[in-house]
């Protein structure tokens, strides 16, 4: 288990109260929001100033959850976000591992020089911050948020709402607990987040089968209509283009998944998902076994993440994008055909 550096003198900061800003990646998933407000949940109510500020919005299937009104989505309440992030006297960085990762939101909260915590389990976090407990073996930022709770020895404090938002993080980047970071640890730290008596069933309902009809469609269209198989590379690839996105009335997480469908397909070891998002085209990535998406999204695609799982971005067009993902395929037969 990684130990938080510093963590005697950060248990002192936080020994009195303080203004702190809590923050998370663009498009925040279920790791980012679960992570952010088990925080904010723990910290609140010990006299903190808190405020959960992100710096996009994220999918309705996960504003549930305890605390969720409190957030701040940066650009839609830019100048009190600001506010915030100047004031603030210590800064959470949450399940990203460089400021760029958060966009505008990484100006604001570099220009601020109060000390920084960084939690999380991306590869190479650059050297921003001066507590940080990083693991890239973690499951997902929640449980790391759950250690750091073991090393302040504040488990105790961890109720219903903290869990519930936890276990919501570690639901959700272990694709359900299928993922192969579902460690035993993982495993021990959910019995735990159970016996607070949160209702594991809800939450699965309310994250994964709470879609929208248009969304629904979305799915049955993307794995009918857009679905290319390459078997000579045992991969596979969806992609949706502006008209398409605008047709099913596509929101902020409503393509959450779709990349995960054609590793359902017997033979399949790599899949990706390409949209058409205005000015920049979106890649997903996800692979079974020990292809390493992390190394061919930050290769070719301006990405990465880790090693079953990353996504990536790209200026040029879809066309351009599909055709760059066609070319460069052959180049990793031998890693794909195992």
């Amino acid at each position: 288990m990684a130990v938080m550096t510093n963590l005697e003198e950060l248990k002192g900061f936080l020994a009195e109260p303080r203004r702190i800003v809590i923050t998370s990646h663009i498009n925040p998933d279920g790791d980012a929001m679960g992570s952010s407000l088990g925080l904010y949940n723990y910290l609140q109510p010990l006299g903190h100033k808190v405020s959960v500020i992100v710096p996009s919005n994220y999918p309705d299937f996960l504003k549930w959850m305890p605390s969720d009104s409190k957030v701040y989505i940066f650009p839609y309440q830019l100048s009190e976000s600001q506010r915030l992030i100047a004031e603030a006297e210590l800064i959470f960085c949450l399940d990203y591992n460089a400021l760029n990762r958060i966009g505008d939101v990484g100006t604001a909260v570099a220009a601020n020089p109060c000390p920084k915590v960084l939690i999380d389990h991306h590869l190479f976090p650059e050297d921003f911050a001066r507590y940080v407990l990083h693991r890239v073996e973690a499951s997902s930022t929640a449980e790391l948020v759950y250690e750091f709770f073991e090393q302040l020895g504040v488990t105790d404090k961890v109720d219903a709402d903290i869990a519930a938002c936890l276990y919501t993080g570690i639901l959700t980047d272990t694709g359900g607990f299928q993922y192969p970071n579902t460690s035993s640890k993982v495993h021990r730290i959910v019995a735990n987040l159970l016996d607070t008596g949160i209702d594991h069933n809800k939450i699965y309902r309310d994250v994964f089968n709470s879609f929208t009809e248009m969304r629904l469609r979305l799915f049955g269209y993307s794995i009918t209509e857009k679905l290319r198989i390459y078997p000579e590379y045992k991969a596979a690839l969806i992609s949706l283009n502006k008209e398409e996105l605008q047709r099913f009335q596509v929101r902020s997480g409503d393509t959450e998944g779709i990349v995960n469908y054609p590793l359902k397909i017997q033979g399949i070891n790599f899949a990706a998902f390409v949209a058409d998002r205005n000015e920049v085209i979106k890649l997903s990535f996800r692979s079974v076994g020990s292809f390493d998406v992390n190394q061919f999204s930050r290769s070719h695609f301006n990405g990465g993440g880790h090693v079953n799982a990353a996504g990536g971005q790209s200026k040029e067009s879809l066309d351009k994008v599909i055709a760059r993902f066609e070319e460069v395929l052959p180049q990793y037969k031998e890693q794909l055909m195992y």
